[in-house]
């Protein structure tokens, strides 16, 4: 029952014309793979749209590439793929309000980990 709902998952329509389509121009090219490898694929959510099979990743590609193609920069298409579809989609998020507990959190970790060795130590020591 579970393979045949997820077979209507794909549609029927073709994939986008850049969606496996190189640019002509590889300095070009260059620019759309290097800013894929740093969008996260929306469903597939482990992979970047540069490396998944996924139609919806199919279309971000092409969404990429038509916009290089355009003469838009990398960063300006990130901020528009990050308004799109939210900061989540960046594996390079920025600091704000949404991000800090991400940027934050190791730092916390890292210094309650260190607290905790040097208080081991000391016990340690007196012992």
């Amino acid at each position: 029952m579970t393979a045949s709902v997820a077979a209507w998952a794909d549609s029927t329509m073709p994939a986008a014309e850049l969606a496996d389509t190189q640019l002509r121009d590889p300095k070009q090219e260059a620019k759309a793979v290097a800013l894929m490898e740093t969008l996260r694929c929306v469903v597939c959510q482990g992979q970047s749209i540069a490396d998944s099979d996924a139609e919806i990743a199919g279309d971000m590609r092409a969404m990429v590439r038509e916009r290089i193609q355009k003469g838009e920069s990398p960063e300006q298409i990130r901020a528009w793929m990050v308004e799109r579809y939210g900061e989540w989609v960046s594996y390079k998020p920025g600091f704000s309000a949404g991000t800090a507990p991400l940027w934050i959190a190791p730092l916390l970790l890292l210094a309650g980990g260190i607290w905790l060795a040097r208080g081991r130590l000391r016990t340690r020591k007196k012992n």
